[in-house]
């Protein structure tokens, strides 16, 4: 079959890595997709969110299927306009994206269908946010509703810094309409576990635990990132929790979604806080997660391509998903500035002086006058198997330092 993967980070080429090793799969496009997608995909250049030019692309070149990457293009409802068409696309419709594109509609979501979470009131007016700030302990947390591009969330420390960032949101409007609704939730100290899901036909089915890493800095200081390294499976899914999730999240959420008619086959990431071993929901996201993907897929032994199938067509069991026992570390290395500020078009030098079994997958990677250089904040996932969590950390460090380019920077405590 033909496929094609909508996106052009290190989730999508995880994807596409993974698709390669399917005896059913022919040729995979990959939408913008980047430097190192182009070893096993065709790229194709259309962005990700120009849902008609993909559509189009998808209907001229007679596409078998199509999985949908980034959450953008699902909160604009490319799912409902390849159905239109009658095309096989794998991801959330614009109803159920809903869960990612709103904070205020998933939080409400959860407190319907007692699905545990932090404490929240949502907002439009500034003033009214402001006067409600005495009822929160410090720090709490701001969230502007819409995805902004994942940089809508602020730990506030102190009622000045909230007033703050709530007058950004609501007044200044720095992310437009996308922050002109806010929830301000308590703090949940805790340890951050991610769960992604497939759905399908009202089933939910858990994949292998993970754990990233946001903050940009070693010992999870500094500024929230898009996630700079993580590593599968988390030592804290004991049966115990993983119990506890099944009875007070899945269930319940799978009710919520029955009820509120959030019917799709698809990805849902469940992005959990683990306090004094109870799970509490953070947020919903609709799609894969990146870096989770790209230290999931190299665990995964099942075919993808079977996985999504019987996830379209209602078939799937928890029995299908296959996993390796090994445990897979992902570093991510970054931009200079980033997530703030950075320069793009550095030459990258090392790849081909790696071990056989790391895998780099290309977050922001693009090929100019046949030199593959920078082009996104986060730059290269640098990723092992290790039959443990720490010889998948030695792997990759010993190799990291053979990969170079001008102001390159990552952690150096992922998996510690």
């Amino acid at each position: 079959m033909k496929v094609l993967v909508v996106g052009g980070g290190g989730r999508e080429h995880a994807l596409c890595w993974k698709l390669a090793q399917s005896n059913k799969v022919y040729k995979i496009y990959c939408a913008p997709g980047n430097g190192g997608i182009g070893e096993v995909a065709e790229n194709v250049n259309i962005a990700a969110n120009d849902i008609e030019a993909l559509l189009d692309f998808a209907l001229k070149e007679g596409i078998d299927l199509t999985i949908v990457g980034p959450e953008e293009p699902l909160v604009l409802g490319i799912v409902d306009r390849f159905q239109e068409k009658g095309l096989k696309i794998f991801g959330a419709n614009k109803k159920a994206a809903q869960l990612e594109g709103s904070k205020s509609f998933s939080k409400s979501f959860m407190e319907k269908y007692y699905v545990p979470t932090a404490r929240y009131r949502s907002y439009d007016d500034y003033n009214l946010a402001v006067k409600d700030l005495d009822d929160f302990k410090y720090p709490l947390v701001v969230k502007a509703d819409g995805l902004c591009l994942g940089k809508g969330v602020v730990i506030c420390q102190t009622k000045e810094e909230a007033e703050a960032v709530l007058k950004e949101f609501l007044v200044d409007k720095i992310f437009g309409s996308q922050g002109c609704r806010v929830v301000i939730e308590e703090y949940l100290d805790g340890i951050e576990a991610s769960l992604l899901c497939f759905v399908s036909q009202g089933k939910l089915i858990p994949m292998e635990s993970a754990k990233d890493y946001k903050k940009i800095y070693e010992g999870d200081e500094g500024p929230n990132t898009g996630g700079v390294g993580c590593y599968s499976p988390s030592p804290l899914f004991t049966p115990d929790l993983k119990e506890k999730i099944d009875r007070k999240v899945i269930k319940n959420i799978i009710q919520g979604m029955e009820e509120e008619g959030l019917f799709y086959s698809g990805i849902l990431f469940i992005g959990l806080m683990i306090v004094n071993n109870e799970p509490y929901v953070l947020e919903f996201n609709v799609r894969f997660g990146d870096p989770e993907t790209e230290v999931l897929m190299p665990r995964l032994e099942s075919d993808l391509v079977d996985l999504i199938e019987k996830s379209l067509d209602g078939s799937i069991e928890f029995e299908d998903l296959k996993w390796k026992d090994e445990a897979c570390l992902t570093v991510v290395a970054t931009s200079e500035g980033y997530p703030a500020k950075y320069q793009k078009g550095f030459k990258i030098t090392g790849l081909d002086q790696l071990d056989k079994d790391i895998v780099v997958f290309h977050n922001g990677t693009k090929y100019e006058d046949d030199n593959l250089v920078t082009a996104g904040g986060r730059v290269i996932s640098v990723t092992s198997l290790g039959s443990s969590l720490e010889e998948a950390r030695e792997k990759i460090y010993k190799n990291i330092q053979k990969i170079d380019f001008k102001g390159i920077y990552y952690r150096k405590d992922i998996g510690k």
